[in-house]
């Protein structure tokens, strides 16, 4: 088109050094937009890409089972994986004696050392697998609350505040009475939340059921 149709020539485009001469810098002492420093839409000078907000601290998955700040699980003895193991053993007498008599009378030799030998093996797991979870287990006394975490093939741990305590209870059989060791269980309104802390010494098993029993006793009458 041209000026003969009434609209105004073209004129190129001014100098982009002039372009900016028509935007003013803003004064100083304003950000961006003529905003004064820490408004809204403007990022401060100390900012950091890498700053975290504040919050409640972020545990990492190898810490889910962990009993915080600086405590340390308390462990149980090991007595109790020798407890497990004969207990194990004296019931494989009766159970593989009487099956080797019935194998043996419908099968022959070979049969019989076969289930003798699954006896054996049976006796031996158990023993393997009682170490291990005896290895796992921990207890800790906080300030509210009691936990216990402990499992091989899966890991559990129970938070037992205690104020939710109901009551604290000991036992020990026979073989655990001849070995010296003893079962600590806590028992709640939820038996979900019930907490089991077996193989301790029995001294130890009675102190920490006095400070339980203690601490329960406090927090129901809200002292």
């Amino acid at each position: 088109m041209n000026a003969s149709h009434g609209e105004p020539p073209y004129e190129p485009a001014a100098n982009p050094g002039q372009q900016g001469a028509a935007h003013p810098p803003a004064p100083s002492g304003q950000g961006l937009g003529g905003r004064p420093p820490g408004q809204p839409g403007q990022v401060p000078a100390h900012y950091s890409p890498h700053q975290q907000p504040s919050g409640p601290p972020v545990y990492q998955a190898d810490q889910a089972f962990a009993p915080g700040g600086d405590l340390q699980w308390s462990p149980i003895s090991k007595r109790h994986g020798w407890h497990k193991l004969l207990t194990a053993f004296l019931w494989a007498i009766p159970i593989g004696g009487v099956g080797a008599l019935i194998v043996w009378g419908n099968g022959g030799l070979v049969p019989t050392v076969m289930w003798v030998g699954a006896v054996v093996l049976g006796v031996v797991l158990t023993w393997l697998l009682a170490e291990l979870d005896r290895r796992t287990y921990g207890y800790v006394e906080r300030a509210d609350d009691l936990i216990v975490t402990h499992g091989v093939l899966k890991r559990r741990l129970i938070v037992v505040p205690y104020g939710r305590m109901q009551f604290v209870d000991v036992t020990a059989g026979l073989l655990e009475r001849w070995m010296g060791i003893a079962t600590v269980r806590l028992h709640t309104a939820a038996a979900a939340t019930d907490a089991t802390i077996p193989g301790l010494p029995t001294a130890e098993a009675a102190l920490l059921r006095d400070r339980l029993a203690q601490k329960g006793e406090e927090r129901s009458m809200g002292l």
